[in-house]
């Protein structure tokens, strides 16, 4: 199984539409937004040949973005558990680091996909995987955005540049 991880797209809808061009070129079964989708007129360009799950972002303020998010696909609010092609997967914008690192070493998880920062990690601790796919491009984070994909089959997370 191949999903897509996204976050941070913070209402920029060329580097959505660029996300979701990478994901369907790729072929992905599923992609899961970690936040910071921001408005719903942004959401609605996840709507396409994929399932599609997304958590609340720090700047997710405006409530009808759940609704149109549930037109489609899933919206889990704060966080999820999600499993993929057996392996278990959870979802946080990533506003604490605590909490990310509790869902990191608390050892129920094989990947933690989180946002927030702006910047690209993979990193393992203890078995469990930490990723963040980026987000839109901030001074001190990332100079471009990318998404991630990860490959179940493979147990792989691969990095994507997105251009708008």
């Amino acid at each position: 199984m191949l999903v897509g991880l996204c976050s941070d797209t913070h209402d920029n809808l060329n580097l959505a539409r660029g996300a979701v061009e990478t994901f369907e070129e790729r072929g992905v079964d599923a992609v899961v937004h970690c936040g910071d989708v921001v408005a719903p007129f942004t959401a609605a360009v996840f709507d396409a040949a994929f399932e599609f799950h997304a958590v609340r972002g720090n700047n997710d303020g405006e409530w009808a973005l759940a609704g149109t998010v549930e037109e489609f696909g899933t919206y889990h609010g704060e966080s999820a558990r999600l499993t993929f092609g057996g392996l278990e997967v959870a979802v946080y914008h990533g506003t604490s680091e605590q909490l990310v690192d509790a869902l990191v070493d608390c050892g129920e998880y094989d990947y933690v996909v989180r946002g927030h920062t702006h910047r690209r990690t993979r990193d393992e601790r203890e078995g469990t995987v930490h990723v963040n796919p980026g987000g839109l491009p901030i001074p001190g984070a990332d100079d471009a955005y990318h998404v991630a994909l990860l490959d179940t089959d493979a147990a792989d997370v691969t990095f994507r540049e997105v251009t708008p």
